[in-house]
């Protein structure tokens, strides 16, 4: 059984089980976090930042914004690979398949980033003190994977430490290589976004799309504390 274990980006939360939130640096960390995310809350979910190239654009603005904020509670773990779980999972929040923005898939995974309930519970960040704490809520579930990713070893930056919490949110090596593919793919487009900027006159003549998170259908992810961990 999971304990259920809210946290809450301004301070401590509880819940009929929990003790108090840990408090220091991430709190503060997460609290200067949604303070940024209400300017992105007025941006429309489904619009692309203008400048992005083609790589970044597949991914909507606010969700680029949730995704940078959140990885930053987590030193190690990089927005690109929350990115590349959320495009594996639901195409960034585009998806309309049954268990992206109510309900359940068939193995009973909900919300944008694919939670069960009692692993939702578990990890539970909510982002906005004045909604409802919810796996179809965007900020919260990138948030609380974000939190998942770093409880099972991604803090830290290691990349065994990566892959082994990849692994853990799907048992899958093909799920651990495909998201690490995505993740290089933006950090690649990030970069080049960067050179473009410094050098406004050499340009990609050319640009493939990424073709992972089209036809993607979530997944149930299984939560195996303290057994073995397989390598990928």
């Amino acid at each position: 059984m999971h304990k259920c274990r809210v946290h809450c980006i301004h301070g401590p939360a509880t819940c009929e089980n929990a003790g108090a939130s840990r408090r220091g640096h991430r709190a503060a960390t997460l609290a200067v976090a949604v303070l940024m995310l209400a300017a992105a809350a007025l941006l429309p979910a489904n619009v692309a930042t203008a400048a992005s190239p083609p790589r970044l654009a597949a991914i909507p603005a606010r969700y680029l914004t949730w995704y940078k904020h959140a990885a930053k509670t987590c030193p190690g773990l990089s927005w690109e690979v929350l990115a590349g779980i959320g495009t594996m999972e639901s195409n960034n929040g585009r998806s309309t398949a049954r268990g992206v923005h109510k309900g359940k898939n068939r193995k009973g995974a909900e919300g944008p980033m694919q939670f069960l309930p009692a692993t939702f519970a578990e990890y539970a960040v909510k982002v906005d003190p004045s909604r409802k704490l919810t796996p179809y809520d965007p900020a919260d579930a990138i948030f609380t994977a974000a939190r998942m990713l770093c409880a099972d070893g991604a803090a830290g930056g290691s990349p065994q430490g990566l892959r082994r919490a990849i692994f853990a949110y799907n048992h899958a090596c093909w799920y651990v290589r495909d998201v690490l593919a995505i993740a290089s793919r933006y950090t690649a487009s990030a970069r080049g976004l960067r050179h473009g900027r410094k050098h406004p006159h050499h340009r990609h003549r050319r640009h493939h799309q990424t073709r992972h998170g089209h036809h993607h259908h979530p997944r149930h992810h299984h939560r195996r504390r303290g057994g073995r961990v397989t390598r990928c």
